[in-house]
C-alpha cells in the first residue's frame, strides 16, 4: 500500500519568514527546542540535553531536514533559527484520529521562547497550510495539543481548527481538533470554535 502524499515544497516564504529545510547552522537551535522546559511544558518536558546533543552528533541535521513537510522557521532576511513545524501523517497507531484508517495530516509547530508572541506561528502555519492545500487532494487535516496548552488552542482556534474531542496521553488529557485542507486555500480559511 502507498503511503498517503504529504506537502513537497522546499521552501515555502512569508512577508517576515522563510519555510525551509534544516542546515547544520540550525543545530543549536534545534536543541533548544527540546531543552527549553517553557517550550517543552505541555510536550513531556524537557529532554537531557546531554541526550539531544548526541543523538544531533550521530545524525546531524539530516533526519530533521530531509522528511517532507518538515521545515525550520527561519527570519526571511537574516535567516536566523526561530522553531520548526512540521505538516505530516500522524502515525495510525496513536490516538486522537477523524477517520477510520487514521494517516490524516497533522500539524505541529515550536518556536523558540523569544518568538512567542508576534504571530509567526500563525503566519507560518497559514502559508504552510495554503501551500498543501494548493498541492493535495481535500482532506482532513488534525492538530493535537495537551488540553492545559491554552496558547496552542487559541492559536488552532485562530486557524480555523475545530475541536473534535479529547483523549489521555502521556499522562494528560489531549484536545483533537480538525479542519478541511481545502478551507486553507487563498480565498478560503476562517475561524473556527474550539470552545
Amino acid at each position: 500500500m502507498n503511503a498517503p502524499p504529504t506537502l513537497s515544497a522546499m521552501e515555502i516564504t512569508t512577508d517576515r519568514l522563510r519555510l525551509r529545510k534544516a542546515h547544520n547552522t540550525d543545530i543549536d537551535g534545534l536543541i533548544e527546542l527540546q531543552t527549553d522546559p517553557r517550550v517543552r511544558a505541555h510536550l513531556g518536558g524537557p529532554r537531557p540535553r546531554d541526550v539531544v546533543e548526541q543523538y544531533f552528533d550521530a545524525n546531524g541535521v539530516s533526519a530533521v531536514a530531509s522528511r517532507p513537510g518538515t521545515y525550520v522557521i527561519a527570519d526571511r532576511e537574516t535567516n536566523r533559527f526561530l522553531g520548526t513545524l512540521v505538516l505530516d501523517r500522524r502515525s495510525a497507531d496513536l490516538p486522537g484520529h477523524v477517520t477510520e484508517e487514521g494517516a490524516e495530516l497533522e500539524l505541529t509547530y515550536l518556536l523558540r521562547r523569544g518568538s512567542w508572541g508576534a504571530g509567526l506561528a500563525f503566519e507560518a502555519a497559514t502559508a504552510v497550510l495554503r501551500a498543501a492545500a494548493d498541492e493535495l487532494p481535500d482532506q482532513p487535516v488534525l492538530v493535537v495539543t495537551q488540553t492545559a496548552n491554552a496558547r496552542s488552542l487559541r492559536l488552532a482556534t485562530r486557524l480555523g481548527f475545530r475541536r473534535v474531542g479529547t483523549f489521555d496521553a502521556h499522562g494528560a488529557e489531549q484536545t483533537l481538533a480538525v479542519a478541511d485542507l481545502h478551507s486553507f486555500t487563498a480565498d478560503g480559511g476562517g475561524t473556527g470554535n474550539l470552545a
